[in-house]
């Protein structure tokens, strides 16, 4: 999980400053030792880590702070600021033209994950009410137009190719054919090379200099660590980038990159991958990843996530069954397949505010979601709708259907049987719970598999 490392020996720095009350400068002194080398550890870059302690520092040590009634959360507020600032202040934006199809151009080494992110970024599009098309304009490696079609598919967008002919002749067209057929994003999945080379600069410029892209995104691997800002470097002296979007940053358990690519190339990072799936990649937004390194949760990506998976119209339904007790085995069901389009429950439960940090160390069983599910679907409609029902005889059944155990079928009706009791009391006192019967039917987190 990305910044873990990070965020486990920062969180181990700030229990000790609030276990000692009063501040001193010298207190601070150490804990920013600390601070440094965290970052440092975290694979952060050695100038930004020093720029970055001497602003906490100066600013920790201020009168208004060491004589503060809470000293400790003063400099954890500083520290949160500062990793904001240093990440970007606020999420930038694509820059969409106000004419014309918008191009973006991807850009990267190979091993990136180009390919796959440009269709992840088509489908983001797509989501929010665009047109996007796909250009296969790397013509170099094997079954790369092939991959591009593959994910294209299963993204819903369409790719535009003409083979193997020059790159720079398929981004003219598909730039033509996007104003002829209505699509208003156009992104070009350029080729890379396993290093750097002065043939790759070459044919980018050229591209560049043919359909004169509004965006220039660098597709790195988060998990190279400081090599992944050497490139970003690199490709903006040589090429002029306009952003980054950062892949595997789920992989990445430093986050040394993350934290060092703004401030070593001027150049914000726009987006990031935080999974295999094409739903799993979001928008970078610095305020919320420092809250995560810092173990206070994301709440705003968490319903974001929620959002986009959950149907409003089903979404209300759920709240009136949950009102009414009407809550069945059919609809858990529903749910548990819900929550993991949202992505991995570790990644969920790390947004969450004060849970994160707590539950950091339990090994989260993800395929528990599996041995639930088949115990479900081994049930009949009738034990579905009233889980009472189901005896000895038929649990033994149910637990040979699934491959489980009678134990493991006994603790989820036990389960189930406390969630229902909670929702009979939540339901039974009036219209003030209402609100909150609508979100647990949309988020339904107290349904997390047992752990």
């Amino acid at each position: 999980m990305a910044f873990e490392g990070l965020s486990e020996k920062l969180n181990n720095v700030f229990r000790k400053l609030k276990s000692r009350g009063k501040l001193t400068e010298s207190d601070i002194k150490d804990a920013m030792r600390e601070v440094r080398l965290a970052l440092l550890e975290a694979d952060v870059s050695y100038k930004v880590v020093k720029d970055f302690v001497a602003k906490v520092s100066e600013k920790a040590v201020g009168k208004e702070v060491l004589e503060s009634l809470t000293p400790a959360q003063q400099v954890i507020k500083i520290v949160r600021d500062e990793l904001c600032e240093l990440m970007g202040e606020s999420n930038a934006r694509i820059n969409m033209p106000s004419k014309g199809p918008c191009i973006i151009m991807m850009c990267g080494l190979q091993g990136s994950g180009k390919t796959t992110h440009s269709a992840k970024l088509a489908k983001h599009f797509k989501k929010e009410g665009h047109r996007p098309l796909l250009a296969a304009c790397d013509i170099y490696r094997p079954a790369a137009i092939n991959q591009l079609q593959v994910v294209g598919e299963k993204a819903g967008v369409k790719v535009f190719e003409m083979g193997q002919i020059s790159p720079v002749v398929i981004a003219k067209q598909a730039v033509a054919h996007a104003k002829d057929y209505g699509n208003d994003i156009v992104i070009l999945d350029t080729a890379g090379r396993l290093h750097i080379d002065e043939a790759l600069m070459d044919e980018l410029k050229n591209i560049k200099e043919a359909v004169h892209p509004d965006e220039i995104m660098l597709v790195v691997d988060a998990m190279t660590g400081q090599d992944a800002v050497n490139v970003a470097k690199a490709f903006d002296d040589a090429l002029g980038i306009d952003s980054v979007l950062m892949s595997k940053l789920d992989s990445d358990t430093r986050g040394g990159a993350a934290l060092s690519v703004l401030a070593v190339t001027g150049k914000p990072i726009k987006f990031v991958g935080t999974g295999e799936k094409l739903d799993e990649f979001e928008h970078f937004h610095p305020e919320r990843m420092a809250s995560r390194i810092l173990g206070m949760g994301d709440v705003m990506t968490l319903i974001e996530k929620a959002e986009d998976v959950i149907d409003k119209k089903n979404a209300e339904e759920m709240a009136k069954k949950l009102q009414e007790n009407k809550f069945d085995m059919n609809d858990l069901l529903d749910q548990l397949r819900q929550i993991q389009k949202m992505g991995s429950i570790k990644s969920i439960i790390s947004m969450i505010p004060g849970v994160g940090d707590k539950l950091k160390d339990v090994d989260v069983d993800e395929k528990q979601f599996v041995r639930i599910q088949a115990m479900i679907t081994s049930m009949t409609k009738a034990e579905r709708s009233k889980p009472s029902i189901i005896n000895p005889q038929r649990k033994r059944r149910i637990a040979a259907g699934s491959g489980t155990k009678v134990e493991d079928v006994n603790k989820l009706l036990r389960q189930f049987e406390q969630m229902q009791k909670m929702m009979k009391q939540l339901g039974g006192k009036g219209g003030k719970n209402k609100k909150m019967m609508k979100r647990l039917a949309g988020m339904n987190l107290d349904k997390l598999p047992p752990m």
